[in-house]
């Protein structure tokens, strides 16, 4: 094969997607700063991060809250997040297993997606839809050679490749992410990697004519194909017949850790990086800015606002001269010392829950349980990670980017801080499964108010004839002393 030409290697172009390095690497691996732009669309420049979406929306946020008080400019939504009503044939214990899902006959005119009807999502936003929820969960079955095993919120279950190529034919994302044989939770073995790359390789196949065989002969949407969480050398034949025969009918590359740059082939190196959720930290972010990755979907921002904590970190670092230790990258809001803190969640933020509210406000809300605790923190934490991609953009394009990484890891911790705190209601396919007999998910919501809890259960409803000292006795009233 002829060598890549570094130059061509700065741009890629396709009918719906394009996507420029403003500053290629300089080597093989290395930060790199590029604009991604699809029809449409706002155009993204990355690096960049994919709001992390539940069911289509950003957790603890409407669609115009989103709209008017976040920078969020593209959404990652899953098949399996939704499919309980938009995929019910790949359920088992789905009832009315003929019933046409709803999204499926939602109203949308010709050129437009109707997921991105049915979700309410801004029509300048991308939208990206993939295979599995982020981060996702262990699945107890295996993949088999035509279909994923899934985790919905009706049990398990198996996606198989033919019911995704339908749901993007009908869906219409604006890119879509190739189903990739991937083990969640433990390592596969080595005659599972063998088979990986195999299957990988027929279900990008099967998508991409599935994609390119609609009525008017153009794809409505992109394609970004796996690269796989194993070594180069053992899938040697699917990225060979990835960078040959289907490079033309790419448009990206997904990631399922960050690691796996170095899997990448030469000639596919131009195109943009997305990659799934490994990083945990900023941290982790910046490491793999380091080798060269585009874009992230960061569940890290969902994880901390329901914990009740708020960021406090920048990027680059300002760090005091006479600061002893390292800075904390969060608050726990839930702590009673911000009961009557006036000051903003973070000095000189311009988000809207710092310059509308304070500390004591936020702590109050969250200890009172209402749920506008945490679209407060969720707006603040998404505009901390904007201007951390924004510096970190910055810091890339003046060729500061290392040093500044280096102070970043002295100045703060390298983890968030734990929560202390009781967070929202979670959804019990947030968990994996344990068996009978685990611990509560949630706490009780409702309790009796003192210390007749006991006499409760076991009286009755007073009889219309109980005079006081009946309802004093089982508990209902006191009666009152003359």
């Amino acid at each position: 094969m002829p060598a890549a030409n570094p130059h061509s290697m700065a741009r890629h172009s396709s009918k719906l997607l394009s996507f420029q390095l403003s500053r290629p690497q300089s080597d093989k691996n290395g930060p790199r700063v590029g604009c991604l732009a699809f029809q449409g669309r706002n155009p993204i420049d990355t690096p960049h991060y994919v709001a992390v979406s539940s069911r289509g929306a950003v957790p603890h946020l409407s669609q115009d809250m989103t709209r008017d008080n976040t920078s969020i400019r593209a959404v990652y939504t899953a098949v399996e997040d939704s499919s309980s009503y938009w995929s019910p044939q790949v359920i088992e214990k789905a009832a009315h297993q003929s019933q046409v899902p709803p999204v499926f006959n939602f109203p949308a005119p010709p050129n437009e997606s109707p997921l991105r009807k049915f979700i309410a999502l801004q029509k300048k936003t991308l939208l990206i839809l993939g295979t599995r929820r982020i981060p996702p969960l262990p699945c107890p079955a295996s993949s088999t050679s035509s279909a994923i095993s899934i985790v919905t919120s009706l049990g398990f279950g198996m996606l198989a490749c033919t019911d995704y190529a339908e749901a993007i034919q009908r869906l219409q994302p604006d890119i879509v992410l190739g189903m990739g044989d991937v083990l969640f939770g433990h390592k596969p073995g080595v005659k599972r990697k063998d088979l990986m790359g195999d299957r990988t390789l027929v279900w990008l196949k099967e998508l991409i004519s599935a994609m390119e065989n609609e009525e008017d002969g153009t794809p409505k949407t992109a394609l970004f194909a796996p690269i796989l969480p194993i070594e180069a050398e053992q899938q040697t034949n699917y990225l060979d017949d990835l960078q040959d025969e289907l490079k033309d009918s790419v448009s990206g590359l997904v990631l399922y850790n960050s690691a796996s740059i170095d899997a990448i082939p030469m000639n596919l190196r131009g195109l943009p990086r997305l990659s799934l959720g490994d990083a945990t930290s900023p941290h982790k972010l910046l490491d793999a800015m380091a080798l060269g990755m585009d874009a992230f979907t960061i569940p890290f921002i969902d994880d901390a606002t329901d914990g009740g904590i708020a960021f406090c970190f920048s990027f680059p670092a300002h760090r005091d001269a006479n600061l002893k230790g390292q800075l904390a990258l969060g608050i726990d809001m839930w702590s009673s010392a911000f009961a009557s803190d006036v000051s903003p969640l973070q000095t000189d933020c311009q988000c809207y829950t710092c310059t509308n509210h304070h500390r004591a406000f936020v702590q109050h809300l969250l200890n009172a349980k209402e749920m506008l605790g945490w679209v407060l923190l969720q707006l603040h934490n998404h505009h901390i990670i904007d201007e951390f991609f924004a510096g970190a953009r910055d810091s890339i394009h003046s060729g500061c980017f290392e040093g500044d990484r280096v102070k970043f890891e002295n100045t703060y911790a390298a983890e968030l801080p734990a929560k202390t705190g009781q967070g929202p209601r979670v959804r019990g396919y947030q968990f994996r499964s344990e068996g009978k007999g685990g611990p509560r998910k949630n706490p009780v919501a409702y309790r009796p108010l003192d210390d007749r809890k006991e006499k409760f259960p076991e009286s009755a409803f007073p009889n219309p004839e109980a005079d006081a000292e009946d309802l004093e006795q089982q508990g209902f009233a006191e009666k009152v002393k003359s």
